[in-house]
């Protein structure tokens, strides 16, 4: 987005080069864009990206089954806004994994935080055609992201109270009883603090159901200020161990506990996508109260002061009202928020 090229040296412990699912995701960065150049060295250990222009449009892209749909999914929602035509995507993969958010995760969390953003909704819409499960994938989705001319600032400080919890239970290629005990589980702890809990099963049958054999699901919780949090929970992939149903469901349950624990306007998963749309925004202040800061997003801030020369002002909820947050502390919990200060640099009049 900055228009700068970048030369980027590949380092890690187990293996110096590119790995599959990378080389994946520069492939779908080049169909997003038009005069985009790519130079790899022979040994794979260098990479020179020089940007090209954001077109977008319709486009299939088959993602690397090593990493979930969520994972490239996440690039697109980024630079959706910022493309000249209309984005149409259809990608195929894994749907479902342990290491990227789920492409329910997405739809229920991650397409509030765009909409946040904007004046008025044009449809954007994500729709799961079939599921997939790693190893082998074979789930599908389609994301329509129309043209948007402009993002605007926004003033989000009143995270508001928890008001009902929704989620989505699934069993691929094995017995529609496992869904069911996951969510009696889930449910049971859940309903010790919220009344209104529903988790509806999904039971995918013949080519909906993927290749590989799975289960999990991926709930959410949504506050009276429509701000809404989510968390995922699958059983792991072949050779490894099944999970129980029972303790699944458990986890699901603790990890939205602990998601609604942190707080703030923005799933901890998608607080790198508020920060981006907050620095490109019209030259306006934003504000923005999210959880405890999670490493990717510290690293993602840098990234903006590297690239746009772009600062947060990052500041504790009890530094910027300390007599207030004397009064309501007794009727807070959870983890100290953040609230993120930016100027934005009006991106939208650069394209």
């Amino acid at each position: 987005m900055s228009g700068l090229s970048t030369k980027v040296y590949i380092w890690n412990k187990r293996n110096w080069r590119l790995k599959e699912y990378e080389v994946n995701l520069l492939r779908l960065i080049d169909k997003l864009t038009n005069g985009t150049t790519l130079e790899v060295n022979e040994t794979g250990t260098t990479l020179v990206f020089q940007p090209g222009i954001l077109v977008g449009g319709l486009i299939q892209h088959e993602c690397c089954k090593e990493r979930g749909i969520g994972y490239y999914l996440e690039v697109c929602l980024a630079l959706a806004p910022f493309c000249k035509k209309g984005l149409q995507i259809v990608m195929r993969g894994v749907t479902n994994n342990q290491k990227d958010p789920s492409v329910d995760s997405f739809k229920a969390g991650g397409l509030p935080v765009l909409k946040q953003f904007l004046v008025v909704d044009p449809g954007i819409e994500l729709i799961i055609k079939k599921r997939g499960m790693e190893p082998e994938g074979g789930g599908e989705i389609y994301f329509n992201c129309p043209i948007i001319k402009s993002i605007k600032p926004v003033q989000s400080k009143d995270m508001g109270k928890i008001k009902r919890i929704r989620g989505t239970v699934f069993a691929l290629r094995v017995s529609p009883a496992i869904a069911n005990r996951i969510v009696d589980t889930a449910k049971g702890i859940l309903l010790s603090y919220l009344p209104d809990v529903y988790l509806s099963v999904d039971h995918c049958k013949g080519p909906k159901s993927g290749k590989s054999p799975g289960f999990g699901g991926s709930i959410y919780a949504e506050s009276s200020t429509g701000v809404v949090l989510t968390a995922d929970a699958v059983s792991p992939p072949p050779p490894a161990t099944r999970t129980v149903p029972e303790t699944l469901g458990e986890q699901l349950a603790y990890n939205l506990l602990e998601e609604i624990s942190r707080g703030g306007m923005v799933d901890s998963s998608f607080q790198s996508l508020g920060c981006l749309y907050m620095a490109l925004h019209q030259k306006d202040v934003s504000q923005l109260l999210i959880g405890p800061l999670s490493p990717y997003t510290v690293q993602f801030l840098r990234h903006l002061k590297q690239f746009f020369g772009l600062k947060f002002k990052l500041e504790h909820e009890s530094e910027i009202n300390p007599e207030q947050e004397e009064d309501e502390k007794p009727l807070r919990c959870g983890q100290e928020k953040v609230q993120l200060t930016c100027v934005g640099i009006g991106y939208n009049k650069l394209v």
